[in-house]
This record gives C-alpha cells, sequence and structure tokens, in this order.
C-alpha cells in the first residue's frame, strides 16, 4: 500500500496495483481501475515514486528470504521468483 494525503489533510493507503492512472490537473488526481477516483495532495511524480518504491519493496522481500513475524515469533515461506526461460532457447521437442 502507499499512503497518501487528501486536500484535508487526512491520510489513507491506497493498492498501487488498482491505480489505472495518475492525473494532474492541476490538482493530483488517482483514479483506481474500477473508477473512484481520489484527489490527492503529492505530486504526480511524488505518487509515482511512491508507486516505484512499493513495487521494489515487493521485489526486494522476494529475494530476501523468509519473513520474521514479531507477533507471532515464527517465519512465513519465503517467495520464490523463479526466471522465465528465454525466448528461442526451446527447441520444438522441448529441450534446450
Amino acid at each position: 500500500m502507499i499512503v497518501v494525503t487528501r486536500l484535508n489533510g487526512s491520510r489513507f493507503a491506497v493498492n498501487p496495483d488498482l491505480v489505472e492512472r495518475v492525473q494532474a490537473s492541476p490538482d493530483t488526481t488517482l483514479v483506481l481501475v474500477g473508477g473512484t477516483t481520489y484527489i490527492v495532495r503529492e505530486s504526480l511524480d511524488e505518487v509515482i515514486d511512491l508507486i516505484a518504491a512499493y513495487r521494489a519493496r515487493v521485489i526486494s522481500s522476494a529475494y530476501a528470504g523468509p519473513v520474521e513475524h514479531p507477533a507471532h515469533g515464527s517465519q512465513s515461506a519465503p517467495v520464490v521468483a523463479l526466471p522465465r526461460p528465454a525466448l528461442g532457447l526451446v527447441d520444438n521437442d522441448g529441450a534446450r
């Protein structure tokens, strides 16, 4: 989630995977996939940076290994991203 600020100063979190577009005219407006819109104080560039940082954290945590859950004292299994085979490396019979 990314945290943004409404014009009245209240802060809220938005799932950046649901942001369809961000526009500035002159206020910055987030338009979600379902059509919901939010006008926020952050600039268009700041929202883009927040979304990029969120995605970088997600990818980084996938490579970091198990995550410690302090409240439960347990670990979750690591998320492993497997590389896709490069195009053109697999023959018609499936051999590489």
